[in-house]
């Protein structure tokens, strides 16, 4: 049978790389895992048990396309929570994870053949959708006197429908403050062109808390999940908050590619957001192993960095040890039994000289990765 243009998408390499390390695994060995984009922690011990109970007493059947109308009202109130926002919940759609989202979002806001800008590095994943959706991704070149985040200088004299941001960035974990935010916001606005904010790592924040684009604009499309802050990616369940006369076109969009987002997902997801005291202990456990991660890779031999805004992850330029990442990478998993992620995963231009290295495991496992990698690089000369 035929294959189709649409489904030529590259490989998520981190996922390769997940492969890689659990067939080392299965041979016997150790191995410490900074290379997945996942909380450590299950879900809030409040979400479990209130699936449990639901389980009990309710079918769990379909619910309505735009999520249970419960779940929807419990989310606009964190926007007042958190931002300040007077949010209405008929804005909130509760999608099948951020990926759901994303379909959602591009299909609802694009046409085929538009082109969507995007800031490189970046999650991979948004140029494999758009690619399957037949739009066309635009990567920019970020710089490192900008933090690694697009900027609208990066976008002047580009031809572009869209444009999707990340703050907190995967994999740099970089902000973008109100201002920039701002900047980015008003310009596409001047020209007519989608605007979608990608704030799945919101929660997740040090020295800075980070900013929604629903704090400067209603005319955005945000993107938000319940698998970091809220500790539940197996769930498959996240949301988005779309400008008041765009609801009707993502329900109807809704409605007939997910029917709706998992029923039981969904009630897990409205008890979580009532454990903050458990969700608050992960996040100092991010804390303390952020503060590692800044002592340990440099002086392990990782010393080109930009210290994350948010999320847990660290990004480290290594073009003055190798131009392939990828194979440094199956190096370091395989002689240290330490799993990171090539760069190319994020940026195919400059990636080759970069690693991501996630902290969101153990402090102990963040310990005994810092180690093993400080004597890999010790060996290595």
């Amino acid at each position: 049978m035929r294959n189709s243009n649409r489904g030529a998408v590259d490989p998520f390499i981190v996922m390769d790389v997940m492969e890689a390390a659990r067939a080392a695994e299965d041979a016997g060995r150790r191995i410490i895992h900074m290379e997945v984009g996942q909380p450590g922690t299950p879900a809030p011990a409040a979400a479990r048990a209130a699936l449990a109970a639901a389980m009990e007493s309710d079918p769990l059947g379909y619910t309505v396309a735009l999520g249970l109308p419960a779940l929807r009202r419990r989310i606009a109130r964190l926007y007042g929570e958190w931002y300040n926002v007077d949010l209405d919940p008929g804005r909130v759609v509760v999608t099948p994870g951020s990926s759901g989202g994303f379909i959602l979002a591009f299909t609802a806001l694009l046409d085929a053949g538009d082109r969507v800008a995007l800031g490189a590095p970046g999650y991979p994943s948004y140029r494999q959708i758009l690619k399957a959706l037949d739009l066309v991704p635009v990567e920019v070149q970020t710089a490192a006197e900008n933090r690694l985040q697009p900027v609208p200088a990066d976008l002047e004299g580009l031809d572009y429908q869209g444009l999707m941001v990340a703050s907190p960035a995967n994999p740099t974990g970089t902000m973008l403050d109100r201002g920039a935010l701002g900047a980015l916001i008003g310009a596409c606005q001047d020209r007519g062109v989608a605007f979608l904010s990608d704030e799945i790592y919101h929660g997740i924040e040090y020295e800075r808390r980070a900013v929604s684009a629903l704090e400067i604009s209603d005319d955005v499309c945000v993107i938000n999940s319940f698998s970091k802050y809220f500790s539940m990616t197996g769930w498959r369940v996240g949301w988005l908050v779309v400008p008041p006369a765009q609801v009707r076109q993502f329900e109807r969009l809704a409605q007939n590619m997910f029917i709706c987002a998992p029923h039981a997902a969904q009630v897990a997801a409205l008890a979580a957001m009532e454990a903050g005291d458990e969700l608050q202990a992960n996040m100092a456990v991010y804390a303390e192993n952020r503060r590692l991660m800044l002592e340990g890779l440099p002086r392990a031999g990782f010393d080109r960095i930009a210290p994350p805004d948010g999320a847990f992850y660290v990004y480290a330029d290594v073009s003055h040890i190798t131009r392939d990442s990828r194979a440094l990478a199956a190096e370091i998993l395989e002689t240290a039994g330490v799993a990171v992620t090539p760069g190319l995963d994020f940026d195919p231009v400059r990636g080759g000289g970069t690693l991501r290295f996630s902290y969101a495991r153990s402090t102990a496992d963040i310990v005994e990765g810092l180690e093993r990698l400080a004597a890999f690089m010790a060996a290595r000369g």
